[in-house]
């Protein structure tokens, strides 16, 4: 079939989707998807895979991708972190059969994008950008999309978004924050950059930000004139949001184990969904004791009834009241969360450093005044131990995934990298400590050396079990 593109794609292979589940790492999993599509979601992502882990390991791909195919979870982009553009496609066309699109992370703004140079960190270099839209662009067989941050200058924006647009993008989504607005500080995203986008573009948008309940997905429609409308925090706090209902927090709960139960995945992504959708009451004044009860630690199959019975009490109680601690709602009701600001939310004393961003913690250096409590205590047991990033060795790395070499490696490989070249080659790897060749060598001299067994005699008469004539005996 000819690869749909821009609206037309838009419109037939996703539907003309308007309410969009946002990739989240270890979040956006199977089973949240399926109860996110059950309560107005019309398109998924998953969660955020690394283009060169995907291409390399087997196990990766089936645990995050193969495993979870599903006819009810359609339609369905993957999205990718990379900043090869060989990777990337070589990731993308290992994945392109189990989805409706490629999706390219250009938006992530974490510590860990910096170090391994992906998502909102490569905002800059147009050039790469470019050179990876358009290769996937031409050789994918499904359409590539990307997820990008604005610039504060708006102009800028425009201008990027139109870059990619040329490349081969076939649907843009922008998230109205700059990479710098993350963590304590993420302030309003802007809904003037992606109205600026949208009209500067010839491709769908999606919008991403400042979406809490179903009105402000409407608001957010009209405002920047965008096909869609993501979201991230507000559906994992409220997975009815595009339904615009705000259920009892257990609901969800017990339906969300249900869909574990029939897909499976890893508890800590069971017990960081159950926390958000228990966080009002878990923080809630009238609840301090509450969450002793530790619901996301029980068997799972409780953990819903514990909160049912627990809220319904409360419910019967406190009939006619007004909610505490300001929320618009009652705690044991899903509705929206809004972060607390660094002052705001900090319970340490002025002038203690609490979670630090990764270019402050690298520019501390060896310095004792601006190190994070976290180093200021090892460098307490180790006063020689240094945090500046020049002085940390530097390793050599492997000829195939980038991973540190073995210094004494013949392949000049990574451990897991030599095990698969020595046995395939059956050589030897000191270095590794691997001995394929050495062992085949022994094996085949040992049954070298190994005496035959000698064939058992034929059985005699009396084993025979016959009774054979005498010959010359005279009798009859």
């Amino acid at each position: 079939m000819p690869k749909l593109q821009g609206f037309e794609f838009w419109s037939r292979t996703l539907g003309g989707a308007r309410h969009v589940v946002a990739p989240m790492v270890d979040q956006s999993e199977l089973a949240w998807r399926l109860l996110s599509r059950r309560h107005g979601a019309q398109l998924c992502y998953t969660p955020m895979l690394h283009a060169q882990v995907f291409v390399r390991d087997a196990n990766y791909r089936e645990e995050n991708l193969y495993c979870e195919v599903c006819p009810e979870d359609r339609p369905l982009i993957v999205q990718f972190c990379a900043n090869d553009p060989e990777v990337f496609v070589r990731a993308a066309l290992l994945a392109q059969d189990y989805c409706d699109a490629i999706d390219l992370n250009l938006g992530c703004p974490q510590m860990i994008a910096k170090r391994g140079h992906y998502g909102a960190f490569l905002q800059e270099e147009w050039d790469l950008l470019e050179r990876m839209i358009l290769l996937a662009h031409e050789k994918l067989a499904v359409p590539i999309t990307c997820k990008i941050r604005v610039f504060p200058d708006i102009d800028k924006t425009v201008r990027y978004a139109q870059m990619l647009e040329k490349a081969g993008c076939q649907l843009l989504t922008v998230h109205g924050r700059t990479k710098e607005q993350k963590g304590p500080l993420p302030g309003p995203a802007s809904w003037d950059h992606i109205r600026a986008v949208r009209k500067a573009v010839s491709i769908p948008v999606f919008a991403n930000g400042n979406i809490q309940c179903l009105g402000d997905v409407e608001r957010c429609l009209q405002d920047t004139g965008a096909q869609g409308v993501m979201s991230a925090e507000g559906n994992l706090h409220n997975p009815a949001l595009f339904e615009g209902r705000s259920p009892a927090v257990w609901e969800l709960a017990e339906e969300y184990l249900e869909l574990v139960r029939q897909h499976p995945c890893p508890l800590s992504y069971v017990r960081a969904h159950l926390f958000k959708l228990w966080h009002h009451t878990c923080t809630s004044s009238s609840e301090r004791s509450w969450p002793r009860r530790r619901p996301w630690r029980t068997p799972l199959q409780s953990a819903g009834h514990l909160g049912c019975g627990a809220r319904q009490e409360d419910m019967a109680k406190l009939e006619g009241e007004k909610p505490a601690d300001g929320l618009p709602l009652f705690h044991w009701v899903c509705q929206p969360y809004v972060r607390s600001g660094p002052r705001e939310g900090s319970r340490e004393p002025s002038g203690v450093c609490s979670k630090r961003a990764l270019e402050e913690e690298e520019e501390a250096g060896g310095r004792p005044e601006l190190l994070s409590k976290k180093q200021q205590k090892k460098k307490l047991r180790n006063p020689h131990k240094t945090f500046d990033p020049s002085l940390k060795p530097k390793y050599a790395t492997c000829d195939q995934c980038g991973n540190p070499k073995g210094n004494r490696c013949v392949f000049n490989l990574c451990r897991g990298c030599c095990k698969k070249s020595a046995f395939k080659a059956l050589a030897d790897c000191p270095g590794h400590r691997l001995l394929f060749k050495t062992k085949l060598e022994k094996s085949l001299t040992w049954k070298g050396d190994r005496p035959k067994l000698q064939e058992p005699p034929p059985p005699g008469p009396e084993e025979s079990g016959s009774c054979p004539e005498v010959v010359g005996s005279g009798v009859a």
